[in-house]
């Protein structure tokens, strides 16, 4: 396993300080050492979400903070706009359908982006939506939405701005104050490279007033009961958290904060630019709209005659790169790159000299090395 490049949309590889972190002794979750490394923590991941809210850690994965977000701000049949362009933004859909909302579908083509004049024109015509929803980075699709242009719109309504960013935050620009963003969720797993396992979330002086005005139709993950216990002499979480897991993402979290998020961002910015442009040299078409295309993933179409299993089964078993297949209706016609966390030029270097073998054996006519020039120009 070990000698297996992980080039996933999440998770992706953890640096060995992170792992040794999660190696440490178990400490009493009721203690104050630990209501210390918590503490830290949380105010650590406030400063990745560019938020002066309290943030909240949750044992469990980006879905469970996406469940939080829903269960305890909706009433039952209270509407709720979800923005759907993908595997993740349906998620959100299926849950606010599962805790007795009321959806309402804002359906966007898989491989484009949302408008602001989208969400404005469906928040005009319906005056009782009480959120709405919203994923920045959708992997299945490699498409990124403009969140910061939907906040100002949402702003000028009556209802709760909940954004996901499981696969963006500590990868691409998120902002949670300056965004207007009610209510921002998170996972362990993806830009934040920490292991899988560990969900983050914030949310405003507006979202709690809206909590604290909805009987919760959830019990573990009752943000009452977290805003309680984390206000608590020492902090804590009202249910035993993953104490390994947190020492693993705050190590992670320490790392980012080392590295500069501007710089982190940035560096994400240079290997999406690298891919995208690596892909094209090779005559392999991308997914989405270039101008919409994610910072973290790239999404490209799977190339004419050739199928997902032997492309991608030759990258892992035969050169030892893992690369995602396509979900749901793309399933077989597109694969994934992610190139998000601790990604440099030599992960991108490796996966696209796998991709060029791969492909030439495969009998694509290709032009061995110009993914690998497009690569390097890049990062001159």
């Amino acid at each position: 396993m070990d000698d297996i490049l992980l080039m996933l949309p999440g998770p992706t590889s953890v640096a060995p300080r992170v792992l040794k972190a999660i190696s440490d002794n178990i400490v009493n979750h009721r203690s104050a050492i630990f209501g210390e490394i918590f503490t830290e923590t949380t105010e650590l991941m406030s400063e990745i979400f560019k938020t002066n809210n309290q943030s909240y850690l949750l044992t469990g994965s980006g879905t469970s903070a996406m469940e939080a977000a829903i269960a305890n701000t909706l009433n039952q049949k209270d509407k709720i706009l979800n923005i759907v362009g993908g595997k993740f933004g349906q998620r959100f859909m299926h849950i606010a359908k599962a805790m007795g909302g009321n959806p309402q579908e804002l359906a966007i083509e898989w491989g484009d982006a949302v408008t602001p004049e989208q969400v404005k024109e469906a928040l005009d015509k319906d005056e009782d939506i009480k959120a709405v929803t919203i994923v920045h980075n959708e992997t299945s699709t490699g498409v990124a939405a403009p969140i910061e242009e939907i906040g100002k719109v949402v702003k000028n309504y009556d209802a709760l701005y909940i954004v996901d960013t499981v696969s963006s935050l500590g990868g691409d620009r998120v902002d949670v104050d300056k965004f207007g963003i009610d209510i921002c969720v998170t996972g362990s797993q993806k830009c934040l490279a920490a292991p899988p396992g560990m969900a983050a979330m914030t949310l405003t002086d507006d979202a709690w007033k809206v909590i604290d005005n909805v009987d919760s139709k959830t019990y573990y993950l009752d943000m009452k009961k977290y805003r309680k216990a984390g206000s608590g002499t020492p902090p804590e979480t009202p249910y035993t958290p993953s104490v390994s897991m947190i020492y693993g993402l705050a190590e992670s979290l320490k790392i980012i904060k080392e590295e500069g998020l501007e710089n982190r961002v940035a560096r994400h910015e240079q290997a999406a630019e690298a891919t995208r442009n690596a892909v094209k040299a090779l005559n392999l078409e991308l997914f989405p709209r270039e101008e919409v295309s994610s910072t973290t993933v790239t999404a490209v179409k799977m190339p004419k005659g050739i199928t997902d299993s032997d492309f991608r089964g030759t990258m892992r078993n035969k050169y030892k790169v893992e690369l995602a297949g396509g979900q749901d209706h793309l399933k077989g016609n597109i694969f994934r790159i992610g190139h998000m966390g601790n990604i440099t030029y030599k992960q991108l270097a490796i996966t696209f000299s796998a991709m060029e073998m791969t492909l030439k054996g495969l009998g694509l006519d290709i032009e061995m090395g110009a993914s690998l020039a497009a690569v390097n120009q890049a990062y001159l």
